[in-house]
């Protein structure tokens, strides 16, 4: 077998290529932490098999987070395996920067260049710089299937070269120039860097640059603890040849990669935050209220006309109407699962719209625009990702945490990322808050996705002031070229989360929903009760629904619906539906109005309440164990405290200004409040002044801060 590394910068194609050879289902992002640890596949090519590993995304050998360290750990430790090095056309003068640190180490490498762009931003004479670099270069497009054979061939080709005793040399004439400054600096390391590299000729030269460049890791394995802090020099030889290279080779580029015309509207300090939250708004109108309100609508006459009518009226003839078994499909299958399934192209249609943009590149525009605001609440550009992630799914977004570079940044945005509104949830804020808001609805599903960034962001200030203080953290961000979306990976991305969310729905609300209905219709002593009986649901309910009460929503109903949701946030939706003993959104909608329903509300205030309160409460079951994985019990016990305590405060304070505005007036109301605010404000600011005069003006040249005395 043939072991492969996969290799190379992010955006450059490296995981589209890695599923076009392995005919693969991988997510392709254009942002950190979509491949955060290595994946691996057999694949099989002629006689050959062929075991290819995807590695994280890496701009040199010289990590700077966790998903880099993983890629350069593997890298090292296997640096005899093939390594395919893949770089963007359109920016390879960047990407053979990694391929130079590469071939420095001695790495068999095959260089493959991939076109992202239809049209070529500029001409490269391949021939040329593969003679020039000694160095097999492959010309491909990665998303074409013609690119399989080409790479594997090379792979097959340089194998059997291995095989027959070749050792890579290549054309680096700058490293004697690097080599000649680490002979200087490091003469009394000689012995130790000798001893580690068991007079490897490739490891020793890379240890002396390594060392040059301060990298922790190999000083620490060579038990060194000077700091020589050179890396300028080794970057500028790099850079230098790079140059030459590209002069020799490369005509003039056409137009610089990643920036365009565009940029100057998108990335303007003043227009690009109301343009994303326009952007973002006409996503939510479009998914809830327009296009996705019709297909959802056409869902729900297909599925009750052609599966659930036929399917109850067939129980009903054969067990008859009241039977337990009619009971559990009605409520557990049709009311429950039923009213999930309706949602499914809405589920759709925010996926399509966050895939359309990410192919577009806008979202690495997102990162920047969001890169100094969250820089000041402790957060670098690149946790965007991550809670851009947690719009879809919070589990999934957990784990991209991961590629923090410092433990307490790492807890931070784990404990942050349950606060975005996942997916799971729009179904309750489209139905609940449309039985109540209308048309106006979208407005509060807007303001709830916005509270949840907005109570994530003041959290982290929060937090970086107190017990989770981050270090200076580095951040690089490119700017692919705006593209149009590929259709093909479009609908593969909407593909997999359809099947996941049919998957889902088929197995762990369909499982949690008959749990449900077993704990409504039978009581503590198990005997099968009424619509109007004491069952186990209703018994246990009662008991927490006088802590609900202060928030508008103390019914049993409502509360055992929210306990529910625990397990799976769309949960609250169907144990509604099968506690009012209704199945379509209207039905829903309509039950929720009545006092004499299981669930039911009595105000917009206490919907709204309700409503914060599902965005903020506890995370869902997958979600919680991801974080006991990732950040440990302690802190993910901290969270879980922090969110409950956050929504009940919120859902109280929402709850009340909305019944002062209930009986009051919104002016009269919201006078007392804005004075409060402004005295409030006013307090801190002045706070702020008296500390900034007390402050040593020479601080910033002391080691400590200090104050002057008085």
């Amino acid at each position: 077998m043939i072991e492969v590394s996969l290799v190379g910068n992010a955006n450059t194609g490296k995981t589209t290529l890695y599923n076009t050879l392995t005919s693969s289902h991988e997510h392709v992002g254009n942002w950190h932490g979509v491949t955060v640890e290595e994946k691996s596949c057999v694949y099989k090519y002629k006689k050959d098999e062929i075991n290819i590993v995807d590695l994280p995304g890496i701009y040199s050998l010289c990590p700077l987070s966790f998903e880099e360290k993983v890629a350069t750990d593997f890298i090292f430790l296997h640096r005899n395996r093939i390594v395919v090095n893949i770089c963007d056309a359109s920016n390879l003068q960047r990407n053979l920067y990694l391929t130079l640190s590469l071939f420095e180490l001695g790495c068999p490498v095959i260089l493959v260049v991939n076109q992202i762009d239809k049209k070529k931003i500029c001409n490269i004479d391949y021939d040329g710089l593969e003679k020039q670099l000694n160095v097999p270069i492959v010309y491909v497009n990665a998303s074409e299937k013609d690119c399989k054979d080409k790479i594997s061939e090379a792979i097959v080709n340089l194998n059997t070269k291995i095989n027959e005793g070749f050792k890579p040399k290549y054309n680096i004439p700058y490293l004697k120039d690097i080599l000649f400054v680490c002979n200087q600096k490091l003469n009394k390391y000689d012995k130790n860097i000798h001893d580690k590299s068991q007079n490897n000729e490739n490891l020793i030269d890379f240890y002396k640059i390594k060392l040059l460049e301060d990298d922790d890791d190999i000083k620490e394995k060579l038990a060194i603890k000077s700091d020589f802090d050179c890396i300028e020099i080794v970057a500028q030889k790099r850079y230098e040849y790079i140059e030459q290279l590209m002069c020799k080779y490369s005509t003039k580029r056409e137009r610089v990669y990643g920036k365009s015309k565009l940029d100057k509207i998108l990335l303007n300090r003043f227009l690009a935050l109301p343009i994303f939250l326009l952007i973002l708004f006409g996503c939510f109108y479009l998914t809830f209220f327009s296009i996705g309100v019709w297909l959802s609508d056409g869902l729900d006459f297909l599925l009750e006309k052609f599966i659930s009518l036929p399917l109850l009226n067939l129980l009903i003839d054969k067990f008859g109407e009241g039977s337990a078994i009619v009971g559990l499909v009605d409520t557990a299958l049709i009311s429950g699962v039923g009213s999930i399934i309706t949602f499914l192209p809405q589920v759709a249609l925010l996926f399509f719209f966050l895939s359309s943009l990410e192919d577009s590149g806008y979202l690495s525009r997102v990162a920047f625009v969001f890169e100094d605001i969250l820089g000041k609440v402790g957060l670098s550009g690149k946790s965007i990702y991550t809670l851009l992630m947690g719009f879809g799914c919070s589990t999934t977004a957990v784990l991209t945490a991961r590629n923090m570079e410092d433990k307490n940044s790492k807890i931070k945005i784990g404990l942050l990322t349950p606060y975005m509104s996942c997916s799971a949830k729009f179904p309750v804020y489209a139905v609940i808050g449309g039985a109540f808001f209308g048309a106006g609805n979208i407005f509060v599903i807007v303001g709830l996705y916005l509270l949840g960034v907005v109570v994530a962001v003041l959290l982290s200030y929060i937090f970086e002031k107190t017990i989770l203080i981050s270090k200076e953290q580095s951040f690089i961000l490119e700017f692919p070229p705006y593209r149009m979306m590929s259709i093909k990976r479009t609908c593969s991305v909407l593909w997999l989360n359809v099947k996941l969310f049919i998957q889902r729905v088929g197995s762990l609300i369909l499982a949690m929903n008959i749990i449900i209905w077993v704990l409504s219709n039978f009581s503590i002593t198990f005997n099968y009760v009424t619509t109007d009986g004491e069952s186990m649901l209703k018994t246990f309910g009662k008991i927490f629904a006088p802590i609900f009460a202060p928030l508008g929503f103390g019914n049993w109903g409502v509360v055992s619906a929210l306990i529910a949701g625990i397990v799976a946030k769309e949960v609250v939706l169907s144990s509604i539906a099968m506690f009012n003993h209704v199945d379509a959104t209207s039905s829903i909608q309509a039950s929720i109005l009545l006092s004499t329903s299981a669930v039911y509300f009595t105000s917009k205030s206490a919907v709204l309440s309700f409503l914060v309160f599902c965005l903020l409460y506890l995370p869902c079951i997958s979600t919680f164990s991801v974080l006991l994985k990732e950040i440990g019990w302690k802190w993910t016990l901290f969270g879980v405290i922090i969110e409950f305590v956050v929504a009940y405060v919120l859902s109280f304070i929402i709850y009340t200004i909305g019944r002062c505005v209930e009986y009051f007036g919104l002016w009269q109301t919201l006078t007392p409040i804005l004075i409060f605010a402004i005295f409030i404000l006013s307090i801190f600011y002045i706070t702020n002044k008296i500390k900034k005069k007390r402050t040593c003006p020479f601080r910033d040249k002391c080691s400590k801060k200090c104050k002057i005395k008085r």
